[in-house]
């Protein structure tokens, strides 16, 4: 069953909401909807994400350039995946391989650093751990891809509220936009002379993260997920009264009169997932957390792979651990 719909009168008086929530997080089980295909649920999912580009409109990619940095090659491209505006890129290889290798879609952050975006890959940020992510990854043999999302780095030419504004008119959502980005960026990187498309992953952090666990939700050609600090349980963010938080690109229309955190990342399983929380981060309530991983764990024992799913805590805020970093490596290095 679909998750209660909450009424407007209890959304604008979220102080009286939490004996309605308590249905909801019930409803949170081990299926999103047994009667009902993953392929069907997945449509559901993608078709609330406005008006997107034709999904299977060509993809033109052009290199601007090519470095060794920091042990590994950084290629600069430009890719054309929605037909609007350019998306810059960034792809790091390792600097000697043979035959393909496994690859990773990096999705950035948020933070307010709009100026920031892909850079985040190579460069890192103060709240991940000290060796940025290009280099980790090329590290173990990894091909890796980041680019940089609307608003962000080369494209931070508007402001995120104004753009948020200007797509809503015109029946677009900018979460949507973005995840559309992050599927035709997915497609080029599969089509890589130098990938093995049968190992692909994606991670990322806060923003990231949240875009990590819908980009697999979306893609069954993703066979392993990291997502770090922004498993965020929907209602209980309500309950909360903590939507200020997150940011405006967050917020997709109707989405929770169809899904649940749970729901949409029980559409990952059996592949394997692991989350990365801090027990003193605001952005993902523990309670939260807690509903989340109840119902993973039965959706991925029901699947017969109980392994495959893992959800990590920290007594940290919105930070990537030390721990964690090596906790990420190594289940990269198992299921990928």
């Amino acid at each position: 069953m679909r998750p209660s719909r909450i009424p407007r009168r209890d959304l604008l008086a979220l102080g009286s909401v939490s004996p309605l929530l308590t249905g909801a997080r019930r409803g949170q089980d081990a299926s999103p909807h047994r009667a009902v295909s993953p392929g069907a649920r997945r449509a559901e999912l993608y078709g609330l994400l406005g008006k997107l580009p034709d999904r299977h409109r060509a993809v033109t990619s052009t290199k601007t350039g090519e470095e060794e940095r920091d042990g590994y090659i950084l290629e600069q491209w430009v890719f054309d995946l929605n037909g609007i505006e350019p998306v810059p890129a960034f792809v790091a290889r390792p600097r000697q391989s043979t035959g393909r290798a496994p690859c990773v879609l990096f999705n950035h952050s948020h933070g307010g650093g709009y100026t920031i975006g892909k850079r985040e890959f190579v460069d890192g940020r103060s709240y991940l751990q000290p060796t940025p992510y290009a280099r980790a990854l090329t590290d173990r043999g990894y091909v890796a891809l980041c680019i940089d999302h609307w608003v962000f780095g080369e494209r931070s030419h508007a402001t995120e509220e104004d753009t948020f504004k200007a797509m809503l008119w015109q029946g677009q959502v900018l979460w949507g936009m973005m995840v559309y980005d992050s599927l035709r960026a997915l497609d080029v990187l599969l089509a890589r002379p130098d990938v093995d498309s049968r190992r692909v992953a994606t991670l990322g952090i806060s923003m990231g993260s949240t875009m990590a666990w819908w980009l697999a939700a979306l893609d069954e050609r993703v066979t392993v997920t990291v997502d770090i600090c922004c498993l965020t349980d929907f209602h209980t963010l309500l309950a909360r009264k903590a939507l200020r938080l997150h940011g405006v690109y967050y917020y997709v229309p109707s989405l929770i009169e169809h899904f649940t955190t749970a729901q949409i990342n029980a559409l990952i399983a059996p592949r394997a997932h692991l989350g990365l929380a801090g027990l003193r981060d605001e952005l993902t309530p523990v309670e939260g957390l807690d509903i989340i991983d109840r119902a993973l764990q039965q959706v991925y024992a029901a699947a017969g792979h109980a392994e495959r799913w893992r959800l990590l805590r920290y007594d940290v805020g919105h930070q990537e651990t030390a721990e964690g970093r090596q906790e990420i490596l190594a289940f990269l290095d198992r299921f990928l």
